[in-house]
């Protein structure tokens, strides 16, 4: 079992200097499926936005209502993501989790972050409706012999419906 890291020398007056810039960001990567929706070349299903943030709907979502959160700026790893960002995208799936308790009136919100199908950070908000409830058992499945995740068992709504799901948990704004 490894030891948890010893911390207690960390300088947190300085919010920038544990959190350096990371050198696998860009403002855009024209192969990245969530660059083209924050552009605006691709479809989206759109929960909330802000000049820091999206936050939409996927194209298989497990239940209605789950959705995911994303920097604007291009990041692959979410540890990369600059501090102000990463505490805006957590408050934003905060409000979008209360949001979906009211309107799907789930027993919990789950968040997890995954990263391994799209290399854009991003977070999931999604409803549980049972305790073992993760999001990730639904895309599981063996294939050639390896325990393999993707939606291949899930369905695709039409865009309206997608939509809909977004309507149903939208929020305007979010003040802090």
């Amino acid at each position: 079992m490894n030891a948890e890291p010893d911390i207690s020398n960390l300088d947190t007056s300085n919010p920038d200097a544990s959190n350096p810039e990371p050198s696998n960001t860009a403002e855009t990567d024209e192969s990245c499926p969530f660059c083209a929706i924050i552009h605006d070349d691709a479809p989206v299903s759109k929960v909330y936005e802000d000049e820091a943030v999206l936050a939409l709907i996927p194209l298989h979502p497990v239940y209605p209502g789950a959705c995911m959160v994303i920097p604007k700026a291009h990041i692959d790893h979410f540890t990369d993501i600059p501090d102000e960002t990463a505490a805006r995208i957590m408050i934003v799936a905060q409000h979008i989790g209360r949001k979906i308790m009211e309107v799907y009136q789930p027993l919990r919100i789950g968040m997890a972050i995954h990263g391994f199908n799209v290399a854009h950070a991003h977070l999931h908000v999604f409803p549980q409706y049972d305790e073992l409830d993760i999001m990730f058992k639904h895309y599981a499945h063996v294939k050639e012999g390896k325990v393999s995740f993707d939606p291949k068992d899930i369905p695709s709504p039409e865009r309206e419906v997608l939509d809909q799901m977004a309507n149903s948990i939208r929020i305007e704004t979010i003040t802090t």
